[in-house]
C-alpha cells in the first residue's frame, strides 16, 4: 500500500489517491454510473459487480484497487488489477487532467508487482480518447465485446422443447448443478475456472437475480442447460448474465428455447428489452442475431506484454 503515493505522485495538486474497501462500494458506483451514463445514456453495471471488485471485508483495504479523490474528497478515478485484467474510470468532471495516464501506470507497474507477464482491459470502441491512451501505451485490440439488446414489442412465441428436454425455472437446490454447467461451458474460453464462491456473488447471490426470468433445461433428472438473469433495480430492461449448454446437448436448440423463454418471462414481468454481453471468444453471436438480437454498442479488450519487475529494475 505504501507503493500506491509513488505510482501516483504525477497526480494534479489536490487529488489523492489510496486503496479502496467495499465501504466504498457506493461511491465507486456512482463514479461508474456517471462515466456509463456519459458514454452510452445509461448506467450498465450493477453494485454488487462494484462491490465484488472490491473484495470481501470492509475492514481491509485491497491494494489492488485505487480510488483517486479530488480536490473536495469525491471520488474523481478508480482502477483494478486482478491477475491479467485491469479496469480503469474517470469521472467526466475530472477528464483532461491526466488522471488516465496516471492510473495506467499504477495497474501495470501493480500487475508487474504481482508477477503478471500480461495486461488487458476494456474499452468503448467509442471512447476515442482512452483507445489512444491505450494504443499510444503498447496496447493492442485482442477480442471484441457486444452489448446485445432485443426489443420486444409483443410476447415472445416460445418454441417446444426437442424430444426428451424439459423445461422449468430456477429454484432454490440448483446452484451447485448451474454452477457445474455454466463453468463447464465458460472453460472453453475463459483463462481461469471461478470457485463456486466466486461465481455464487456474481450471480445466483446477486440481490438483482430473477430466479423466475432463469429457466433450465433437463434431460430426465440432469440439467443441461441453463439461462441466469437478472432484474437490475431502476432499469426497466431485463438482462441475461449466463447462457450455457452443455457440450453433449449442443445443436438441439436449447439455448434458443432458454433465451425466449427468458425472454417472455421478462415481458410478463412488463419489460420490452432485455440485453446481455458476449464476446469473440464466445462464438455466440450469429446464435443471438439469429433469434432478434442486435447490437447495441461494442467494447474492445486491448492487451499489452509486460516485463516482469518493479519499475526501474
Amino acid at each position: 500500500m505504501s507503493e500506491l503515493p509513488t505510482l501516483l505522485a504525477c497526480l494534479p495538486v489536490g487529488y489523492r489517491s489510496r486503496p479502496a474497501t467495499t465501504a466504498d462500494a457506493g461511491a465507486v458506483h456512482r463514479l461508474i454510473a456517471e462515466c456509463e451514463h456519459q458514454r452510452h445514456g445509461r448506467a450498465l453495471t450493477g453494485i454488487d459487480r462494484v462491490a465484488e471488485d472490491l473484495g470481501l471485508t470492509d475492514a481491509e483495504p485491497d491494494p489492488d484497487t485505487v480510488l483517486v479523490t479530488g480536490p473536495k474528497g469525491q471520488p474523481a478515478g478508480w482502477g483494478w488489477v486482478k491477475g491479467r485484467r485491469a479496469s480503469i474510470r474517470v469521472h467526466p468532471g475530472h477528464l483532461g487532467r491526466g488522471l488516465g495516464s496516471a492510473l495506467l501506470a499504477w495497474c501495470e507497474a501493480r500487475a508487474r508487482q504481482q508477477g503478471t507477464d500480461r495486461l488487458s482491459q476494456s474499452v468503448s470502441d467509442g471512447d476515442h480518447p482512452a483507445r489512444a491512451l491505450l494504443q499510444a501505451g503498447g496496447y493492442f485490440p485482442l477480442v471484441t465485446e457486444w452489448l446485445l439488446e432485443i426489443a420486444m414489442p409483443v410476447e415472445p412465441e416460445v418454441p417446444e422443447p426437442p424430444a426428451g428436454i424439459t423445461m422449468r425455472p430456477f429454484r432454490a437446490g440448483d446452484e451447485q448443478e448451474a454452477y457445474q454447467v455454466t463453468e463447464d461451458a465458460f472453460d472453453e474460453w475463459q483463462r481461469r475456472r471461478k470457485t463456486f464462491a466466486q461465481w455464487a456473488r456474481l450471480t445466483v447471490e446477486n440481490t438483482a437475480f430473477e430466479p423466475a426470468a432463469s429457466p433450465l433445461a433437463l434431460a430426465g433428472d440432469q440439467m443441461v442447460g441453463v439461462v441466469l438473469s437478472s432484474d437490475v433495480p431502476d432499469s426497466d430492461e431485463g438482462y441475461v448474465e449466463r447462457v450455457a449448454v452443455r457440450r453433449d446437448h449442443r445443436g438441439r436448440g436449447i439455448a434458443r428455447l432458454l433465451l425466449q423463454e427468458t425472454f417472455r418471462t421478462f415481458y410478463q414481468q412488463g419489460k420490452r428489452t432485455c440485453t446481455l454481453w458476449t464476446h469473440t471468444a464466445t462464438g455466440a453471436l450469429p446464435l443471438y442475431q439469429q433469434i432478434g438480437m442486435t447490437v447495441r454498442h461494442s467494447t474492445t479488450v486491448y492487451s499489452k506484454p509486460l516485463t516482469i519487475g518493479r519499475p526501474g529494475t
